[in-house]
């Protein structure tokens, strides 16, 4: 089967063979030495040298980690939001109490870095960016290094939403002073679902000594003071981190310029084979981005129909448009473990099946 939806992404054989091991005692001595070294390992992909927690739960959830760590309810933040997935991360601190503005960028177009300058020259009360790296709901990459200049400027807690990004796109943290990262173990990691990653830097800390939104299983603390023991405070997704530790080990021999080039030759491919079957673009393609392609539905086609044909005539599964672009646009997800051969085969299904789901009349 040609899984190709942004996540869960396919996992290669030798990652699920190793979750087949025994349990092992997640306060004991093998647990240690696994944790440290995929948090060492992450240390260099992140190119980071603050903190790394693996967190037991979904990328949602380490966004809900990352706010609650570094907010108070009454804290006003800005929510730069270009997509369903921007719009999330001002759901999840609103939910918490603190005062969103958001700053709702048109869907398909890139964030614009002088938008952002202008929403924090209005207001110096904002206390913290959230912000999205990639937009896997409208094939969008924000660019991020421009984003975080700006916060900088204004002394801002930056806040990153990368799970669709990190381990597939550069995203040097330290370099660009993000102060919290998060990705997800079923995106580019070629890891199942169960793992968030987030990184903290000194600035979330001091951010995270004042915070005083509830907290319990999330709490970096906590996590902190474990991970000194080389343990976690709860008990963890301990098949996944198998499965984490060997794709790590996969990700250090490809090294992670060649994943990047990677990412990059696959996403030019799927955007240049979408465009030669005629079809259009839905994100600006200056923007355009490496892990996922939104794909406008042609006039006369039932996009859940293609979608129904693709998966049971063709064995391909891709995503739909989500919220307002619904029966609009179909997706293409294209990271982790892919490669140009993956893309060959997605977008010939794609011919295909388009004839068989143009409507009646």
């Amino acid at each position: 089967m040609q899984l190709r939806i942004p996540g869960p992404t396919p996992v290669p054989d030798s990652i699920l063979k190793s979750m087949t091991k025994q349990m092992i005692d997640h306060r004991g001595p093998e647990f240690v030495e696994m944790l440290n070294k995929v948090t060492d390992t992450l240390k260099k992909i992140y190119q980071t040298k603050g903190d790394i927690f693996l967190l037991t739960g979904s990328g949602t959830g380490g966004m809900e980690a990352a706010v609650v760590n570094t907010l108070s309810p009454g804290d006003k933040v800005l929510v730069v939001s270009n997509g369903a997935f921007g719009d999330r991360f001002g759901n999840i601190a609103q939910a918490f109490g603190a005062q969103v503005e958001r700053l709702n960028l048109e869907w398909g177009k890139a964030v614009d870095p002088q938008q952002v300058r202008q929403a924090l020259s209005k207001d110096g009360g904002i206390k913290a960016v959230l912000v999205t790296h990639n937009e896997t709901s409208t094939g969008i990459t924000n660019d991020l290094g421009a984003i975080s200049a700006v916060v900088r400027e204004y002394d801002k807690v930056l806040i990153v939403d990368a799970i669709s990004s990190l381990g597939a796109i550069d995203l040097p943290t330290d370099k660009w002073g993000c102060d919290i990262v998060v990705t997800g173990s079923q995106k580019s990691w070629m890891t199942p679902p169960g793992l968030a990653m987030v990184s903290v830097s000194e600035r979330a800390w001091k951010a995270n000594a004042q915070a005083k939104m509830p907290r319990f299983y999330w709490d970096f603390s906590k996590a902190k003071k474990f991970l000194e023991k080389g343990q976690t405070p709860w008990t963890p997704a301990v098949s996944t981190i198998y499965a984490l530790a060997k794709a790590l080990e996969i990700f250090e021999k490809e090294g992670l310029n060649n994943i990047v080039a990677r990412h990059v030759r696959v996403g030019t491919k799927a955007r240049e084979g979408v465009k030669s079957l005629g079809l259009s673009l839905y994100a600006d393609e200056n923007y355009a981005s490496n892990t996922v392609t939104a794909i406008n539905v042609p006039e006369g086609v039932d996009a859940k129909k293609l979608l129904k044909i693709l998966r049971e005539e063709y064995n391909t599964v891709l995503s739909g448009g989500q919220q307002k672009l619904d029966g609009k646009i179909f997706r293409i997800g294209h990271l982790g473990y892919v490669n140009e051969r993956d893309i060959d085969i997605t977008l010939k299904s794609i011919k295909a099946a388009l004839p068989k789901a143009r409507m009646a009349g």
